[in-house]
């Protein structure tokens, strides 16, 4: 009998001589932003495992939707409505403005003219106002116009509006395509989500205070505003430029303008001059 043992082989040396694989430990977190985040401050997961989405988040896109979007919708509705009855009025009073100026002087000119959903003109005389209204809804500052009043703060709703802007153009600035001629803000009427409305606008359209609790959308309420912005557009002088500002023009000017001399409106002063704040991104 051999008592010689199989000698072991490199590998099988090497194998008998590495140390036992402690168990696996706890994983330690990942650095911040290293991977997806977690809420309730939990540890990010590891990059390319990211975690589930905690069903908390889509109650709050659901509330969101259910609250906030309902409520701008809803508004929205409102201030189309307003702005239908806003053309009719006009409508009404440009024919009654019409009757009454022709038995005195044919050639003064009062017309309703339509553009689109959201505008309309009015043209009397050498003047044009432009209503336009807006397709977003907004929102102001604590301390803006009606925003502390206890009305806008007993509903949230209440603090979201849409908004008609009526301006004060010269006609034929339009009328010859003067790109440079300015217009003027006259009035801006804000619906709420109960059809309430706050009008704020020029010193020369001289408002009354306003009550937005009691300020409900009425074909009365929209005839002052019409008449009380074309008061205001009539009263504002067309001033002729001095002379050293048109002793030389250059021929681009000449092409441009159409006209050299021509006159600008004096413009209006406002009572308030605060700037509101767009929830959609615009200012106005």
């Amino acid at each position: 009998m051999d008592d010689t043992q199989p000698v072991p082989t490199a590998s099988a040396t090497a194998t008998q001589a590495q140390p036992p694989v402690p168990a696996p430990g706890p994983v330690s977190a990942q650095p911040a932003g290293n991977g997806t985040p977690n809420t309730h401050n939990t540890a990010t997961n590891a990059p390319g495992t990211p975690g589930a989405n905690p069903t908390d988040r889509l109650d709050l896109i659901f509330e969101g939707l259910k609250q906030k979007s309902s409520a701008k919708q809803a508004i929205y509705r409102n201030t189309a409505a307003t702005f239908d009855l806003l053309r009719t009025v006009s409508q009404e009073l440009v024919l009654e403005l019409s009757r009454r100026i022709t038995s005195v002087d044919s050639t003064v000119i009062i017309e309703y003219r339509p553009v689109n959903e959201m505008e309309f003109h009015i043209r009397f005389s050498g003047d044009l106002l432009v209503f336009v209204m807006h397709s977003n809804i907004v929102t102001f500052p604590d301390d803006y116009g009606p925003m502390s009043t206890k009305y806008v703060e007993e509903d949230f709703r209440r603090r979201f509006f849409g908004h008609i802007m009526a301006y004060n153009f010269m006609a034929d600035s339009i009328k010859y395509q003067r790109m440079n001629d300015p217009g003027y803000l006259v009035g801006r009427l804000l619906i709420n989500i109960d059809s309430h409305f706050f009008l704020e606008g020029v010193q020369q359209l001289e408002l009354p205070d306003n009550d937005m609790s009691d300020n409900m959308v009425t074909a009365d309420g929209l005839r002052l505003f019409v008449e009380s912005a074309m008061i205001a557009a009539v009263n504002n002088d067309l001033i002729a430029p001095p002379l050293d500002d048109i002793q030389k023009i250059s021929v681009k000017q000449k092409l441009e303008n159409q006209q050299v001399s021509r006159g600008s409106k004096v413009g209006f002063s406002f009572s308030n001059e605060q700037r509101p704040v767009s929830i959609d991104g615009l200012v106005y």
